[in-house]
């Protein structure tokens, strides 16, 4: 007596087709496109997790050298001072001072400029 794979297929299936959910078109409904475009999306979520810290330390940078060169700074020379000051801030938090909190980012620059 053969062996049907009908409740084995019919988990696997809505497995996808809940994961294919809000999909447009035929991704969303039938299982064959399903699965493609479910393999695709989450191809792309991998390889966008590395991206997304990539472009944030991007975003921090350019936030810490317009703040730098607006104190007659640029970045790496004020990454430079600050190492040598003994001054320990990563780029998050120098940006969001230098965002949020333009007096006391010029005091981080001025302690950069001194230990130059």
């Amino acid at each position: 007596m053969r062996v049907k794979t009908g409740i084995v297929r019919r988990r696997r299936h809505k497995q996808v087709l809940k994961a294919a959910k809000g999909f447009r078109g035929a991704s969303g409904d039938v299982f064959k496109q399903a699965k493609q475009a479910t393999t695709r999306a989450a191809a792309f979520s991998t390889r966008d997790r590395l991206v997304r810290k990539r472009k944030m330390r991007q975003l921090w940078i350019i936030r810490i050298n317009a703040a730098a060169r607006i104190n007659g700074l640029t970045y790496s020379t004020l990454m430079n001072g600050l190492k040598k000051a003994g001054i320990q801030l990563d780029r998050k938090v120098l940006a969001d001072i230098a965002l949020n909190n333009a007096a006391e980012f010029s005091k981080l620059a001025v302690a950069a400029k001194a230990a130059l």
